[in-house]
């Protein structure tokens, strides 16, 4: 039995908002650029988890640092046009803000980007806390970040925080910093797809997620 929530951590691309747009044209930009063949949009869907500081040395080697300028170039030129909410976030988050449960966002983009998209979504009011990459000392799925976030909000990590998320790096997340794992995605869990991270809850869609917490 999981005890009721008394705050939220929630991933923030591709849980809360639509990012893959963006994310897989600045990434063709960035392997075209690099000589390499560039992912198609399932190839993104599938491999993008870490942040770019984590999983640009292996894909990149020497020129990771290059591939990470170009990526964010591009990124930057496009992220705030095509970032769109998800059905239901916003609903859900409004419910969140009423009932008095603190909400915050851990999320492997760059603090600056996540917190430029949380502004121009107009959404600052119902987070307490914005960690992105680089502004812990360890990206997900390390608790530094999570563990950051919870101290802004003034909470302590405990299976009463939900950390909210839709890949295997948030589950792990959860896991690593002593929160509750839940899934949010359209997909059901695969049999062997987290090992060692089980997700508590799955919910297909916000409105789920809501009706899970509220009863209704």
């Amino acid at each position: 039995m999981s005890p009721a929530p008394s705050a939220f951590l929630f991933d923030w691309d591709n849980t809360l908002v639509d990012t893959w747009v963006a994310i897989h044209a600045a990434l063709e930009t960035t392997f075209t650029a690099m000589g390499q063949e560039p992912w198609t949009l399932e190839q993104c869907k599938e491999r993008v988890r870490a942040s770019a500081r984590d999983a640009f040395p292996p894909l990149f080697g020497e020129r990771a640092a290059e591939a990470t300028e170009i990526f964010y170039a591009a990124f930057r030129a496009s992220h705030l046009e095509q970032l769109r909410p998800y059905p239901g976030a916003v609903d859900l988050l409004e419910r969140l803000a009423s009932a008095g449960l603190a909400a915050g966002v851990v999320s492997n983009k760059a603090g600056p980007l996540l917190r430029a998209e949380v502004a121009a979504l107009g959404w600052q009011a119902y987070f307490t806390a914005l960690v992105g990459a680089n502004d812990a000392a360890r990206d997900k799925p390390a608790a530094d970040a999570p563990f950051m976030a919870l101290e802004a909000m003034g909470k302590q990590a405990s299976e009463a925080v939900w950390f909210v998320g839709d890949t295997d790096i948030d589950m792990l997340c959860a896991v690593n910093s002593g929160c509750l794992p839940v899934l949010l995605r359209q997909a059901p869990p695969g049999p062997t797809e987290f090992p060692d991270c089980t997700p508590r809850h799955h919910v297909r869609s916000a409105a789920e997620l809501s009706a899970l917490i509220f009863g209704r």
